[in-house]
């Protein structure tokens, strides 16, 4: 498989009141697993439905119900786990993460801590063409969602929905090797490309299917390689952690103000108290949530419902070789086999959808034409209509025809255009449109030149002027291609024009 290279770019720089600054940022992400029922009961995972109908006797944590695990959302992590090239740890163990959950109703989270199911693993985020930075994954670890408060329905009370109660989530945790906002946006963006491809989260952040936390510190540069060399973390300044983070956009402007708050902190002689914040979109700023716990506060212990998980290697052998072509291999495929640039690449592999579809516009033909109308004529409208590469009105058949019908000089790419209007709007086969509604390209010579003597003539004047500048003879091309509805061949009306101007 080819492979495309890529460098590493610098760390962005802040410049403080006192010297310049670099950010440090590591995330934790919470991608809900892809599965109908929960990760330790029956219930239905099904986002939308009436409040606390979702809920099972095991969930509401009644007396005597016992957890058992949910095979399906174990293979969604081993997946997930492959997709991310980490290792896959065959034994891992539940434990119970103590601490206040007023929505789950247990009083505990059962969660993983010291032997988690996935171990390391990376993630390669796609800056611009050529440049890419290189995100490790510390681990991968399932856990239970929690419930959700709802303080907005009485001014005294607080009502309490369990339909996401114990709802599988993986956390993601990366190391701290992401440097800007923008690269935090990257990394999430491209967490959850892959996870979608793999189908082990549909990564809708407005259902709250993947949302991240993400720790920003700020340290001197040098500081960070230092880091890196030594594995002192203490050089990196002290980290604050914002909260369930849901959009791209609030993550960089979260991330932004926050270091810059830590920056002016420090620079002011203070130090910065290692703390959870909240960012708060309307003000553009982050506010503190409470004091930062540490593993010993939540008194982690293994669960005494659940004995150690065990895969055998020929199960994750076996869901290995189910995986999917993911995005970065395809890309570069893309690159190799259809001729398409780097950028357009990117463009065609960002779901998977838009993937297949390309190649079966492509397939048999050439791979950089049938890019161009994917992405200029087919994405350029489905984002202007609001619509999913699902619900497009024209197939990969239709397209693949109008490629087919340019190729072969039957149309113009005017009259493509044209083609693809009634093709959006009323459907139907490409060829017995063109040949029913007249459309074909006029190739004839005769024809052609005849249509051009009747404009030269028309228009003495600027025949003598194109003649002492040969740039104006594009006009002639066009008053021909109007005359003629655009079905001219253009490139036969452009040599006629010139050669009769005596300019080539």
């Amino acid at each position: 498989m080819t492979q495309l290279t890529y460098r590493e770019p610098p760390a962005k720089r802040i410049a403080g009141a006192v010297g310049e600054w670099e950010m440090v940022i590591g995330m934790e992400v919470h991608a809900q697993v892809s599965s109908k029922s929960k990760l330790f009961s029956g219930a239905s995972t099904a986002f939308g439905a009436e409040p606390n109908t979702n809920v099972s006797l095991v969930d509401a944590a009644m007396p005597g119900m016992l957890p058992v695990i949910n095979e399906f959302c174990i293979e969604q992590a081993v997946r997930a786990g492959l997709g991310l090239k980490a290792k896959i740890n065959l034994f891992s163990v539940f434990d119970r993460k103590n601490y206040f959950y007023p929505d789950l109703p247990q009083g505990y989270q059962i969660s993983q801590y010291k032997h988690p199911i996935v171990g390391e693993g990376e993630v390669l985020v796609d800056l611009e063409p050529g440049v890419a930075r290189r995100v490790r994954i510390e681990r991968i670890h399932l856990e239970q969602d929690a419930g959700k408060s709802i303080h907005d329905l009485d001014p005294e009370l607080t009502y309490v929905d369990l339909n996401r109660t114990g709802v599988a989530l993986m956390e993601i945790v990366s190391r701290p090797d992401i440097r800007s906002p923008e690269e935090a946006a990257e990394y999430v963006r491209k967490l959850r490309q892959i996870l979608r491809y793999l189908g082990a989260c549909d990564g809708n952040m407005q259902e709250g299917s993947l949302r991240a936390d993400v720790n920003v510190s700020v340290c001197r540069p040098g500081d960070y390689e230092r880091f890196r060399e030594t594995g002192d973390p203490s050089v990196l300044g002290t980290r604050c952690e914002i909260k369930n983070m849901n959009s791209m956009r609030f993550i960089q402007q979260a991330i932004d103000y926050e270091a810059r708050r830590q920056i002016a902190i420090l620079e002011d002689g203070g130090t910065v108290e290692q703390e959870t914040r909240l960012y708060d979109p309307n003000k553009g700023r982050t506010r503190s949530m409470r004091s930062k716990e540490e593993a010993h506060d939540y008194r982690y212990f293994p669960d005494p419902d659940l004995l150690p998980l065990t895969l055998e290697q020929a199960w994750v052998d076996a869901i290995a070789a189910s995986l999917p072509e993911l995005p970065d291999e395809k890309k570069a495929r893309f690159v190799a086999q259809y001729g398409v640039t780097e950028y357009d690449a990117s463009v065609l592999t960002a779901e998977r959808e838009s993937a297949d579809f390309f190649e079966a516009v492509a397939r048999g033909r050439d791979g950089k034409a049938a890019a161009n109308w994917v992405i200029n004529e087919l994405f350029g409208r489905l984002n202007k209509e609001g619509r999913a590469i699902s619900d497009s009105p024209v197939s990969a058949e239709q397209l693949g025809g109008v490629i087919d019908l340019i190729a072969s000089g039957d149309i113009s790419g005017k009259i493509a255009k044209d083609l693809f209007e009634i093709l959006w709007t009323e459907g139907g086969d490409p060829a017995r449109i063109v040949e029913e509604r007249g459309m074909k390209q006029v190739t004839d010579e005769g024809a052609i030149e005849k249509a051009v003597d009747e404009v030269l003539a028309a228009n003495p004047d600027k025949v003598e002027q194109a003649k002492a500048k040969p740039s104006l003879a594009g006009w002639f091309v066009g008053q021909v291609m109007k005359a003629t509805q655009g079905k001219a061949n253009p490139q036969a009306v452009n040599a006629l024009v010139r050669r009769k101007l005596g300019v080539e």
